[in-house]
């Protein structure tokens, strides 16, 4: 099994406590973090979809390799596009509804044209490669941010 889907199993195993919330370690519930996690994986990989391999303009971006490297991003230190934030209610249902949507998208990411990209806002354009790397960390940083609440 591919790691991003095993990091979305994980995120599902939560959900029964998707309301509950710590302020000393986040704003934000369970859910929250959860649909979040959902609403990157989705719309990245609609991009991914979308992009036209003749206009990726990889570049290297020191920031990208460090947050690999050491498998971390660290808190509070970027903040999302709004695009990907996702309402302050939200449902079990909608949370079960984004978690199974993502299973469908990595499935549908790891069949994507290697010339494919995704735009990151810090990072720039990444590959499919690249983008599955940093879904996991990605995935990984609020998996963390959910076991501390």
């Amino acid at each position: 099994m591919n790691k991003n889907l095993m990091l979305i199993n994980k995120l599902e195993s939560y959900i029964g406590s998707y309301q509950k919330v710590n302020t000393q370690v986040s704003q934000e519930n369970i859910g929250w973090h959860i649909a979040h996690s959902c609403k990157v994986i989705n719309t990245i990989t609609q991009a991914i979809v979308q992009s036209d391999p003749s206009k990726a303009q990889p570049k290297f971006s020191f920031k990208f390799y460090f947050v690999l490297f050491t498998n971390n991003i660290p808190r509070g230190k970027a903040k999302a596009p709004s695009f990907v934030i996702p309402a302050k209610a939200i449902s079990k249902e909608a949370i079960l509804a984004d978690v199974e949507a993502s299973k469908q998208f990595i499935q549908t990411l790891s069949k994507a044209g290697k010339g494919q990209y995704f735009t990151h806002p810090i990072f720039g354009d990444l590959t499919v490669a690249k983008t599955l790397k940093f879904l996991a960390v990605h995935t990984n940083h609020h998996l963390k941010i959910i076991k501390d609440i």
